[in-house]
């Protein structure tokens, strides 16, 4: 199983002011989740390099982690479909959406967009 380790900022929740720097493990099978919102996600694939994960501009955290839920203001596109993976080439992580949400994800700032499926080969 191939492991990535990286150092994410922890966010607390009373006010977004950013606090202790936490190491976060994200391997394949990790849930992590939004502090804001209801999105969880479950890692598909690990980063490669160093990642930050953000949910409507707000680090993701462990889903097992105290989260408030006061929602994102000033959310807007279609949020985070459940069902629904998403990859962002640059650092390679992959993740699969358990929960939707209101808040977008980005990689270091990058929109991470809806994997697409692949092309089933042809049955001639």
């Amino acid at each position: 199983m191939v492991q990535s380790r990286y150092v994410a900022k922890a966010l607390h929740c009373q006010g977004g002011t950013v606090g202790e720097e936490l190491e976060m493990d994200i391997k394949a099978g990790s849930r992590l989740a939004c502090p804001e919102c209801s999105v969880e996600l479950v890692v598909v694939r690990p980063p490669s390099s160093a990642v930050v994960l953000t949910c409507g501009g707000v680090e993701v955290v462990d889903a097992s982690a105290d989260r408030p839920g006061g929602g994102h203001s000033g959310a807007s596109g279609d949020g985070t479909l459940v069902g629904k993976r998403y990859a962002d080439e640059d650092s390679g992580i992959e993740v699969l959406c358990a929960k939707p949400g209101p808040g977008t994800l980005a990689a270091d700032g990058r929109e991470v967009p809806i994997k697409g499926a692949k092309p089933l080969p042809s049955s001639d």
